[in-house]
């Protein structure tokens, strides 16, 4: 199921990298869902790429990317759901990879595998970290997705059951919706993961991810997102894992407030030092952030 919301640009890399693993008709369903995309026309990406195999459905107004992440899951067909980002893509043998996950492992509620980061242009930039050195399950998957976003949508399947059962991503969260979906499904099942990087998550400034940290939004709803999936923590990891979430997304935050202050956005900077407070008041982020007030007075100095 691929999302798409103003960004037909990238859309024809997106569906010829399933396009080039596809199974066929009967075993695997492509549909793009577009969010009411305004300056673009994916339909006729759909078209001219999809060439009769790639279903198209638009929505009747802009619903927003969480209700339209909703609508995939409400019209996946299959066993097995995989949300693609109309801007991302995978690699050969990522279906092949997390299938077998599937297959080795019933009891699995979903199954991931590493991913590359590339910019607009499709360049690599890094990878995630390696997790493990082999396939299989995650050990101590729950307390490890609950201390730091490890998996971009792009890179996960999921069971639809698992859908079913637990619901579809919460509405409250505009950012980290994905983040707190992870986590509450490995409070509820094992989860595989696969070390080969098979899923390119695409960073560019016209993503949402992007516009939300103009705001700091990004990291106000990741805040959110932990004090919801805390409830799904048993007490014996609750503290370890909320004091590194906390402590990993202040020290993201003033790195962000160093990117925003290297482009002249002050507002910017401000709003994710804030948020870096926010999260936590340990001397290392105070610290941090003293540096980093500092150093914005020095750029103004230097630019005026």
């Amino acid at each position: 199921m691929i999302p798409t919301y103003n960004c037909a640009q990238y859309l024809g890399e997106t569906i010829r990298s399933v396009l080039d693993q596809d199974p066929g008709p009967n075993l695997m369903q492509i549909e793009v869902v577009d969010d009411n995309s305004t300056q673009d026309d994916p339909a006729a990406v759909v078209r001219s790429v999809g060439q009769g195999r790639v279903g198209f459905f638009k929505q009747a107004r802009n619903v927003g990317h969480i209700s339209n992440f909703e609508t995939c899951l409400n019209r996946a067909r299959g066993h097995l759901v995989h949300i693609l980002h109309g801007d991302d893509c995978v690699r050969p043998k990522f279906y092949e990879k997390l299938g077998q996950g599937f297959e080795l492992a019933p009891e699995i509620g979903a199954a991931f595998c590493r991913q590359a980061f590339v910019d607009a242009s499709g360049r690599r930039l890094s990878f995630s970290p390696l997790e493990e050195p082999a396939a299989g399950i995650l050990p101590n998957a729950l307390l490890r997705l609950a201390q730091e976003q490890r998996i971009m949508t792009p890179s996960i399947v999921v069971r639809r059951e698992v859908y079913e059962r637990l619901g579809a991503f919460d509405r409250r969260l505009a950012c980290s919706e994905d983040w707190e979906m992870w986590v509450r499904i490995a409070a509820n099942y094992p989860i595989w993961y696969e070390p080969e990087p098979l899923a390119l998550y695409r960073l560019h400034d016209a993503s949402s991810s992007a516009r939300h940290q103009l705001t700091a939004e990004d990291m106000a709803y990741t805040r959110a997102a932990i004090e919801i999936f805390r409830a799904y923590l048993p007490d014996a990891i609750k503290p370890t894992a909320e004091r590194h979430a906390r402590n990993a997304y202040a020290r993201s935050a003033i790195a962000a407030a160093g990117q925003m202050l290297e482009k002249g956005d002050v507002s910017a900077f401000f709003a994710q030092l804030r948020e870096a407070l926010l999260f936590e008041h340990s001397f290392d982020v105070l610290l941090r952030a003293a540096r980093m007030f500092v150093r914005s007075g020095i750029h103004r100095l230097r630019h005026g």
